[in-house]
């Protein structure tokens, strides 16, 4: 009976203050049901969005070869148009080059840009300047590499169907060996050239004379070692007479990039061929006047 009156009373005074008790409860009722609800929201269980294992080995795996396949793409682009690597099989470029040096070539030169004298360049044998090579078989597996090395520009299986000289004359030059002091001269100018290497010796820097005039669209080439290159002076009866066709020439040698420790840059010593004037480029076939020189 206490206990009723006194709900009574409490129930009074609400009205009296004009409350209603019921309401006061609902609303209770109702926050406590959000406070859940947000309870039971910010309690939900996280979705995991690992990949299990197996999948991240895929993806990875598909990343690699994706990235192989890039840059197998960019190695051959590489290779076709800019640059490309070659070693050198013999000594007749000594000292500049040594046997078995790798070197860098610049394929823009010359299809986008002109050659120069003394650059020194790699080209395609112009007919029977090397002599013919016997066939090698390699097992399948290491065949399949080297040539896939060799289209990313890794590795120049080719290198001994090309050949690398210096130039010396350009088309319309009239090159002339050798006067009284061993000396050669271009459009007769005598020139001084300190990349050669010679014999003990001898101060001629040719065991051959000769007379030429570069027709259009020809190279006259040397190698440095005088007395050791098959060059220009020694294929005359040779298709072109001795003359290597400009459209033969790969690119321009400008780094020894193999072994490190020979790593240098190759010029073309502008100052032996500074005061050369240019020559009238000939439209005449070959010509070549030749003899044995002591």
């Amino acid at each position: 009976m206490l206990f009723e009156r006194r709900v009574d009373a409490v129930n009074d005074s609400a009205s009296a203050a004009g409350e209603d008790p019921n309401g006061r409860a609902e609303q209770r009722s109702t926050r406590r049901d959000l406070r859940e609800a947000e309870g039971h929201t910010r309690r939900a269980p996280e979705v995991d969005e690992k990949p299990s294992r197996g999948k991240s080995g895929l993806l990875f795996l598909r990343d690699v070869v994706v990235i192989l396949l890039v840059a197998i793409l960019v190695s051959f682009l590489i290779k076709t148009f800019l640059i490309r690597s070659f070693y050198i099989p013999s000594e007749s470029m000594q000292n500049t080059l040594q046997k078995d040096d790798r070197i860098i070539v610049n394929q823009l030169e010359p299809r986008l840009f002109p050659l120069d004298h003394g650059d020194v360049v790699v080209f395609k044998d112009p007919g029977g300047w090397l002599p013919t090579q016997p066939a090698t078989s390699q097992p399948p597996l290491t065949a399949a590499i080297d040539w896939v090395l060799t289209v990313i520009g890794l590795s120049a299986s080719d290198s001994n169907d090309h050949l690398v000289k210096r130039i010396i004359g350009l088309p319309g030059d009239h090159i002339t060996c050798c006067n009284a002091l061993g000396q050669m001269s271009i459009n007769d100018v005598p020139i001084n050239e300190p990349y050669v290497l010679l014999p003990g010796g001898r101060t001629r820097v040719s065991d051959k004379d000769f007379d030429v005039t570069v027709p259009d669209g020809y190279l006259w080439v040397m190698g440095d070692n005088r007395y050791n290159s098959r060059d220009s002076r020694y294929n005359t009866d040779k298709p072109g007479g001795g003359f290597v066709p400009i459209e033969n020439v790969v690119g321009r040698a400008f780094v020894i990039s193999w072994p490190i420790d020979r790593w240098t840059w190759l010029g073309d010593y502008p100052e032996v061929f500074r005061d050369i004037e240019p020559a009238a480029q000939s439209l005449a076939p070959p010509v070549v006047e030749s003899s044995d020189g002591g």
